[in-house]
């Protein structure tokens, strides 16, 4: 039997032990899974007590199971789910049971989530929405991956492929049906106002700036500086634990240390850097070259100074601050820099985490606006910006015209995951009424 068409079953919920366990089933020999373990198929979407039992009667455990048949299930098959005991051994006992009835297998990674796709309850972009979602660290990107999960990008894709097949359809109703008497006789000139309009609108959601994968990726946040000027100090006070070791003796950073935030529901990745000093160690000199790349990619590199000079070195791609440090120290600083800390007391830390906070709320923009969250989606819909721009501006023949709309649409239907090149000839034929 082809694995597809084989019954899949997983654990559905997280690490044991645990109060309850679920164990997932999906597939034509899900009834037949739920007979064998817990006697008897309950009423579809309804829980019902069981015990569980092996081939030869031993009970497993006292459980709930519930029965979801196809269509109307997460997967689109017949599904059922085991609600168990958490433990380890009951788990074991479960699954041996499972891997025993025939064409029963365990499922592989995301396997649930791609039969859902393949049976149309999830496009492409919601399936990536889903893994977003169970990867979101902060309450902005759970956000952004639950309206991405509610169709945000698919839905717009879905209605902007159709535009390409309405559009398509009337310049082929044109060029192959001009002598019917029900097809109009200029259709190619509305055809290419809606398909400027469509390119207008999508190359205006590729205007903007990236926000969606940058909330994805986070906002990272270099600390560096010389040596033994409170970079690894700095560092284990936003995040309220020892992650660095902290010593007088210049160099006692020699790797990149990273550290994830979630600063106002963005999320920060905090980067404790060697200390950039002149020095003739070679595993010191890696660690400063390091720190160095790692300061050049950054979005924001905070350069710590505590008044021994020193300036910061320029960042290619993001933003420095200069952070005067150890004011606990010192008398009233003449600095002009309205950033002074000291990473030992906490003084004027909390001002830094507000600035570094408000950088990140510029940084990501109107994130939650955003409809590209993957640079595969901006790819997709780029290549389909490219077609529609060729079909508008080139002058071309209404065939080489109406190739280039195919070629949108087919770009658009890679990005949902669904490329049906049966769509325009039902367009011509619903609409125009052809075939008679």
């Amino acid at each position: 039997m082809h694995p597809n068409d084989q019954t899949i079953f997983a654990l559905a919920t997280g690490l044991l032990p645990s109060a309850i366990a679920i164990v997932r089933v999906s597939g034509a020999e899900a009834g037949t899974v739920l007979t064998a373990l817990a006697g008897a198929i309950p009423p579809p979407r309804m829980a019902r007590r069981a015990t569980i039992r092996t081939s030869t009667g031993e009970p497993i455990d006292d459980a709930v199971v519930l029965w979801f048949p196809a269509p109307a299930s997460a997967t689109g098959e017949d599904v059922a789910e085991i609600h168990i005991h958490g433990g380890r051994a009951v788990l074991a006992a479960l699954t041996s049971a499972l891997s025993a009835i025939a064409n029963v297998r365990p499922a592989e990674p995301g396997e649930f989530t791609r039969r859902a796709f393949e049976n149309g309850k999830l496009d492409l972009t919601e399936a990536e929405g889903l893994d977003d979602l169970i990867h979101a660290d902060t309450e902005m990107q759970r956000r952004q991956a639950m309206r991405q999960l509610g169709g945000l990008l698919g839905d717009r894709a879905r209605r902007w492929r159709a535009q390409i097949i309405e559009a398509a359809a009337l310049i082929e109703a044109g060029i192959d049906f001009s002598d019917e008497g029900d097809v109009q006789g200029d259709l190619m000139a509305p055809a290419l106002r809606s398909i400027a309009q469509l390119h207008a609108e999508i190359v205006e959601v590729l205007g903007a700036h990236g926000r969606g994968e940058r909330l994805r990726d986070g906002l990272v946040v270099a600390i560096a500086g010389a040596p033994n000027v409170g970079k690894s100090t700095l560092l284990n006070r936003l995040a309220r634990r020892e992650v660095a070791i902290v010593s007088p003796y210049a160099g006692t950073t020699r790797d990149v240390i990273e550290v994830h935030l979630d600063l106002g529901g963005y999320p920060v990745t905090l980067i404790d850097t060697a200390g950039i000093r002149d020095s003739d160690d070679p595993v010191e000199q890696e660690g400063i070259r390091r720190a160095l790349a790692r300061a050049a990619e950054a979005d924001l590199v905070l350069w710590l100074d505590d008044g021994r000079g020193g300036g910061a070195p320029a960042s290619p791609s993001g933003t420095v601050w200069q952070v005067r440090t150890k004011v606990d120290l010192v008398g009233e600083d003449e600095t002009a820099s309205s950033l002074r800390i000291s990473a030992e007391t906490g003084q004027g830390v909390a001002l830094l985490i507000a600035a570094v906070q408000q950088f990140a709320a510029d940084y990501f923009g109107k994130a939650e606006v955003g409809l590209v969250t993957r640079q595969r989606h901006r790819e997709m819909l780029q290549h389909a910006a490219d077609m529609l721009h060729c079909s508008i501006t080139s002058g071309l023949a209404p065939e080489l015209v109406a190739e280039e709309l195919r070629l949108a649409a087919r770009a658009l239907g890679r990005l949902l995951g669904r490329v049906d090149v049966e769509d325009v000839l039902g367009e011509i034929f619903g609409r125009f009424c052809i075939g008679k």
